[in-house]
């Protein structure tokens, strides 16, 4: 594998690394809570969470039909003290995040997998069915801008008959891997320039539907080999002159 240049004000706004999983029925919301006691010291502050759906039924008359939402309580978040790191322990799985300022991907991937196996330990669950890593990054470019293409390679293009100025846009590429079996969507957008600074957001979610083991090492063989598309993706996207802004 290449070897990427790593910055010391890397772009990074949060990381997230997450595993969906099928529990036993005799997992529940009580035993779940019972994986605080293993990080009490780390992470301090627990709260519920909770989803709910609600959906719409249009007859062939045109009648509209709202239905009764559905969902409730699906697990905890667990935070530490200063609120940039955060872990949920759900019923259909576990998400890590890390907020900014991001360390390596070593130290992430070292606490994610830490706290996987106290999940583990506590959830029991039947097997692995979908993995995810998530990379929100922030390129903040300095104004006056010529060109998105001084900085990034992968923009949206403006018919050349149309006025080339552009307020603000939302782009969403979804991109396979073949070696791997992954897939990459790439979300694009900007926030309102503040001062003279322009925001690019640049989300990378790298996604592999596949069965694992709960315990077994491929599962942790395989974020290595999401990482490294996650990487490939972002290193073969921006330019030098956007890396010396995270120098």
């Amino acid at each position: 594998m290449p070897e990427w240049p790593r910055f010391p004000n890397a772009p990074i706004n949060e990381a997230l690394l997450d595993i969906r999983a099928k529990l036993p029925a005799s997992t529940d919301l009580a035993r779940l809570a019972r994986f605080h006691e293993g990080i009490r010291d780390r992470y301090p502050n627990r709260r519920e969470r909770s989803t709910w759906q609600a959906g719409l039924q249009l007859s062939p008359t045109g009648d509209v039909k709202v239905e009764p939402s559905t969902g409730g309580t699906d697990g905890y978040l667990f935070t530490t003290s200063d609120g940039r790191r955060v872990v949920q322990a759900r019923l259909d799985g576990f998400t890590f995040n890390w907020l900014k300022p991001y360390d390596r991907w070593q130290t992430f991937r070292k606490e994610a997998k830490e706290l996987w196996m106290l999940y583990v330990e506590t959830a029991a669950p039947e097997k692995v069915s979908r993995i995810a890593l998530r990379y929100i990054n922030q390129l903040n470019i300095p104004l006056p801008m010529k060109d998105f293409k001084d900085y990034i390679r992968t923009i949206p293009e403006i018919a050349p008959s149309l006025p080339q100025g552009l307020q603000n846009f939302l782009m969403r590429l979804e991109i396979p891997d073949p070696d791997s079996g992954s897939l990459a969507i790439v979300t694009q957008t900007m926030a309102p320039p503040k001062g003279d600074t322009l925001s690019l957001i640049f989300d990378i979610d790298v996604i592999r539907e596949q069965a694992f083991d709960p315990g077994s090492p491929d599962l942790w063989a395989a974020f290595d080999q999401l990482r490294e598309f996650k990487n490939r993706i972002f290193f073969l996207s921006i330019t030098e002159k956007a890396q010396e802004l995270f120098k």
